[in-house]
């Protein structure tokens, strides 16, 4: 229990209007809480500085484990001593994020006996963030979260904590296992995730369709996108019951929004141009009932997005076009392998790997990690590829 709570007249403004406020939430933890109570007065501090008060980084972990852990310190310990360490925990989040109500509050149980009680649901990696742990307090969360399941995720230059859509468990659009294929990577790249050994961060995001819902073409190092390659599978019944009923002009609102005009509509009957669809869903989201993915149904793997923190921000690539996802994860694995070793033995520190594949050109990363070009491999749709063929190769 807090015995004064800090003054936050900044924060406070906060508070006012009608929507929710975070500065709400923490006060009710800075009640009972004296870290999470000198967190809000250094947060006001900084308000009123304009400038943060923490210190970012520094060597502090669990045993065994090289990431999980990012070390916070303020730069005003004597004035908020409760935190003046205030390191972040990264917890290893359940594929699709889904919770029972008991395992949520085993995990709140654990949080206030050991850190500040503040948390984020969830990071942009996709991780449970525990806010606000001292150095001593590391090694007992780490062990009561290991009795309750939890592991720690991914931090630093490691393989970060690979998340993805609900997929399958809620969308009829997923046209592969997302969560399962999330835990085999979680799973299977193990020392990959907890001891940082690469230039930079490795983030693997998969969407279960084109829709992207998490986003993992701007998100992640790899996005691994659900796709099909047989032809869009309609319901004539269903989409007469569209026309009839007047919800959706279907040459305004579909054909006319296809961006390759591969649709054709007279009124009467529908037809697609399948070999001139690239997958973008609008015609499928606008009318869910009487069309579908094909049936022939698999994934896309893209590699190279990246937010603009050092360089630009990259959007993703597509490495290899199509590939089933129902037959194992083996060739996924080895290729995700070849990456790394050509990236950890050339890249340099903090280049991720798109910004790598710009430095030494796509056409020289396909060769030494033993992928063919293929046409398809291009930034955009119906843009030229930027694979380059030797004169001589044109000739034969």
């Amino acid at each position: 229990m807090a015995e004064k709570l800090r003054e936050t007249p900044l924060l406070d403004e906060l508070q006012k209007g009608p929507w929710p406020s975070f500065v709400t939430e923490m006060k009710k933890s800075a009640a009972k809480n004296p870290m999470a109570n000198d967190q809000m007065g250094i947060l006001e501090r900084s308000y009123k500085d304009r400038i943060g008060h923490w210190k970012h980084g520094g060597l502090v972990g669990v045993m065994g484990y090289g990431g999980g852990v990012i070390g916070r310190y303020s730069d005003l310990p004597k004035e908020y001593p409760e935190c003046s360490e205030f390191h972040t925990i990264r917890v290893n989040q359940p594929a699709g994020w889904f919770y029972t109500s008991e395992v949520l509050r085993k995990l709140c149980d654990v949080w206030e006996k050991h850190g500040s009680g503040l948390t984020n649901m969830h990071g942009s990696t996709g991780d449970i963030i525990l806010l606000g742990a001292k150095t001593a307090a590391l090694e007992p969360t780490f062990s009561d979260l290991t009795e309750i399941g939890f592991d720690l995720g991914g931090s630093g230059s490691d393989v970060r904590t690979p998340s993805c859509c609900c997929g399958q468990a809620r969308c009829e659009w997923a046209c592969y296992d997302t969560m399962g294929f999330t835990h085999d990577l979680t799973m299977h790249f193990q020392d990959e995730l907890h001891r940082p050994a690469f230039p930079y961060k490795f983030k693997f995001k998969m969407a279960g369709c084109p829709n992207d819902c998490v986003a993992s073409v701007a998100r992640s190092d790899m996005s691994i996108i659900g796709t099909w390659r047989d032809n869009i599978q309609i319901d004539q019944k269903e989409l007469n019951a569209y026309v009839k009923g007047g919800r959706v002009d279907i040459q305004e609102d579909v054909v006319d929004r296809c961006p390759t005009g591969c649709i054709k509509w007279d009124g009467k009957a529908f037809a697609i141009d399948n070999s001139n669809c690239f997958k973008c869903m609008h015609c499928i989201n606008v009318m869910p009932k009487a069309l579908a993915p094909g049936k022939d149904r698999g994934a896309t793997i893209l590699l190279g997005s990246k937010a603009p923190i050092i360089g630009g921000a990259l959007l993703s690539s597509v490495l290899v076009p199509f590939i089933k996802m129902d037959e194992g994860y083996d060739d996924i694995h080895e290729l995700a392998e070849a990456i790394w070793d050509l990236w950890g033995e050339h890249g340099m520190n903090r280049e991720r790997v798109g910004e790598f594949i710009q430095r030494i050109g796509l056409g020289n990363f396909l060769e030494q990690i033993g992928l063919d070009p293929e046409p398809e491999m291009i930034m955009h749709p119906r843009t030229n590829p930027y694979i380059f063929f030797e004169l001589d190769e044109e000739e034969e």
